[in-house]
């Protein structure tokens, strides 16, 4: 209820099948939020199957991972963002906020660079 508390709809999906689902019904979805972590398929291959369907489509990783490896590895794409836990809820929302509304640069890797 986070993202509701700063004024966002959502919808919540239980495991990325359900989310692809949830992908491919077009309902209006302005930026999918995801682990990177995730049981069966992880976040990386979600958010590319998701920007296949829906080639406008943000997206936000929430990682507990060093953020620096994973970019130098290229798991961020245009239009890929990530925050590292932990963060507070006003960096989340900054980050959410800066990216749906275009004004932080793609593959930003954490809140401290939407400030």
């Amino acid at each position: 209820a986070v993202l509701e508390d700063l004024g966002y709809r959502f919808i919540e999906a239980s495991d990325p099948h359900a989310a692809l689902v949830l992908i491919e019904s077009g309902c209006p979805i302005d930026l999918l939020v995801t682990d990177v972590g995730l049981p069966g398929m992880n976040g990386r291959q979600l958010a590319e199957i998701a920007c296949e369907k829906r080639p406008d489509l943000k997206v936000l990783f929430v990682t507990g991972y060093a953020g620096q490896a994973v970019v130098r590895d290229g798991f961020l794409t245009e239009r890929m963002h990530m925050i590292t836990k932990p963060f507070v809820i006003d960096e989340l929302a900054q980050a959410i906020r800066a990216i749906i509304q275009g004004t932080v640069s793609p593959r930003s890797i954490c809140a401290s660079t939407v400030r």
